[in-house]
């Protein structure tokens, strides 16, 4: 009598411990699928918003300031020289030619949004760019090299032509860019960043012009 008391005093004891294994495994299955946490906000009443107002996209839009979506590179072959309309350039002439690689930049200031240029209609937004635009231009010392340079008899090499030649290889391959079309190129990169920012953010349809 006394060992069969025992017995039957065990069991609701071990059915306890199952039930509570049994729990302990179902909630660490729903944490795995992320449905302990849904369940949890549920419960406390928390969610996550994100303000999509326009003055708060607008601001989310200018926080990417002057957006580089395209680069453009080249070498380009320029010469300089320097003549005396009286002696000859054997005595007091000099020529240069660099060899330049040079890097153009191009994108779009979003810093220069206006209210005016954003719309937003429920789960649509409408976002017009500012224009498209040369950032910078450089050239790359470390790949740029003097292909030769003569000077006369008579003089020794100016260092400011050196300079001057530089800065004329900046401007010839900017235009070489522009010919290429990089402002179209970084407009429609800076469409694709700002619809991806704007779909992040929500909106089911973002028209980005």
């Amino acid at each position: 009598m006394e060992h069969g008391f025992v017995r039957k005093s065990i069991w609701p004891f071990a059915v306890g411990i199952l039930i509570g294994l049994l729990f302990f495994a179902g909630i660490s299955r729903l944490g795995r699928y992320g449905i302990w946490s849904h369940f949890a906000q549920f419960v406390a009443g928390r969610t996550t918003r994100v303000d999509v107002s326009p003055p708060a996209v607008l601001d989310r839009i200018r926080r990417l300031s002057r957006l580089e979506t395209v680069a453009f590179s080249m070498d380009k072959i320029v010469e300089g020289q320097r003549e005396s309309a009286y002696l000859p350039n054997f005595l007091v002439g000099e020529k240069l030619l660099l060899v330049a690689h040079g890097e153009v930049t191009a994108g779009v200031d979003l810093a220069q949004l206006k209210p005016g240029d954003l719309w937003v209609h429920g789960d649509s937004v409408t976002v017009r760019l500012p224009p498209a635009q040369v950032l910078s231009t450089r050239i790359d010392n470390a790949k740029t090299r003097i292909y030769s340079r003569t000077t006369g008899l008579l003089v020794t090499a100016d260092p400011n032509l050196e300079t001057q030649v530089r800065q004329a290889a900046e401007e010839q391959i900017t235009k070489a860019a522009l010919a290429d079309g990089i402002l179209d190129k970084a407009r429609e990169n800076a469409r694709g960043n700002v619809g991806a920012l704007l779909t992040g953010l929500g909106f089911k349809r973002a028209d980005v012009q």
